[in-house]
């Protein structure tokens, strides 16, 4: 079946389903926002919009505001304005950085999240177990990508030192992000009517990367740091990009903090979840207790001490920050758009 000529436009900004909304709203995608509003596309162009009053409501949960990668609907005013958002597909989340608990969007209605680390200083398998953490629940699937493999580093011994730590059945490509080969590489994340976000730490070359990926040098770019290989925030904001392939791609500045929300599941440690059930005692601490499994896998090698540590630490985090949560629902009610807050729930207004 052939689209419509509106179906197609929307093709280039990754709509994904085989019809148009029954909505005489205009459709568009949020590609960037700024602190005087948004920058949204339809399609064929781009163009600023304002959120509605709803948005802008004091207490209300950030994740109900228009973030990059929503499909909203706009009024046809010359000015226009962010009337709602559309159902999330996939929501790719974070807690923000500070004291404060607040979940911050990192992109959403997104198909694949590429987690770019280079080959190295800034190589750290614990830091990329902590983005696909993060990944988990999502909605998307992560593909790491090893960056810098043309530097003559060690790219088979990296990809067996991080094997043991990832499932059996994650993706990991070795990339230079500087090749043109990089693209036909990619391209099956990248195609048509998909979506990525492209995550990783300053430095690790998402602007080279996304220059690569659009043909063209429109993203800055800067030299890193010699004793850590840490580079400066080249990319200010998170935009989303349509590329040559048809696909769109959301390039973020690097996360210096990636704190967890309190919601994750910790899949990717299934493993030592299934190892900590056979320990002879239900409440051992996999201390000195006998008959521990942990203690016997770490032993034997078939549990790596630093896996081992990093699975503690995201346990205790996602512990604090769960109970954060908790606190603050109980504490706080809830404000959505168009509906008014009350003690115990919401009114009439709720969805």
């Amino acid at each position: 079946m052939t689209d419509t000529p509106e179906l197609a436009r929307l093709r280039h900004i990754g709509w994904r389903d085989v019809a148009l909304p029954d909505d005489p709203r205009r459709l568009a995608r949020v590609v960037a926002q700024h602190r005087a509003g948004y920058e949204v596309h339809d399609g064929s162009s781009a163009f600023n919009a304002q959120p509605a009053g709803a948005f802008l409501k004091r207490g209300l949960d950030p994740s109900l505001r228009p973030a990059v990668g929503d499909f909203v609907f706009l009024d046809h005013a010359s000015h226009p304005v962010i009337e709602a958002v559309l159902p999330r597909r996939s929501v790719l989340t974070r807690a923000a950085a500070g004291e404060r608990y607040e979940r911050q969007i990192i992109a959403t209605n997104i198909d694949y999240v590429l987690v770019l680390t280079g080959l190295d200083g800034d190589f750290n398998p614990s830091r990329i177990e902590r983005y696909l953490t993060l990944v988990e629940g999502s909605g998307a699937r992560p593909v790491v990508l090893l960056g810098k493999a043309d530097t003559g580093v060690d790219v088979d011994g990296a990809i067996a030192a991080l094997a043991p730590r990832l499932p059996a059945d994650a993706v990991v490509h070795a990339i230079n992000a500087k090749d043109p080969a990089t693209v036909d590489l990619l391209a099956p994340y990248l195609g048509p009517g998909m979506s990525a976000v492209l995550v990783g730490s300053s430095g690790a070359g998402k602007s080279t990367l996304t220059n690569t990926l659009l043909g063209e040098e429109r993203m800055a770019t800067g030299a890193v740091r010699t004793h850590d290989s840490r580079g400066r925030h080249t990319t200010t904001h998170r935009a989303l990009l349509s590329l040559p392939a048809g696909g769109c791609l959301i390039d973020t500045p690097g996360m210096r903090e990636l704190k967890l929300t309190g919601e994750e599941n910790l899949d990717l440690f299934a493993d030592i979840e299934t190892l900590a059930a056979q320990c002879r005692f239900a409440d051992c601490s996999h201390g000195n207790e006998p008959g521990c499994a942990i203690q016997a896998a770490l032993a034997s090698g078939e549990l790596s001490p630093q896996r081992w540590r990093n699975y503690l630490k995201l346990h205790e985090e996602r512990e604090e920050q769960a109970a954060t949560l908790e606190a603050r629902l109980k504490r706080k009610p809830a404000v959505k758009p168009g509906g008014k807050p009350r003690r115990g729930g919401w009114s009439r207004d709720d969805d």
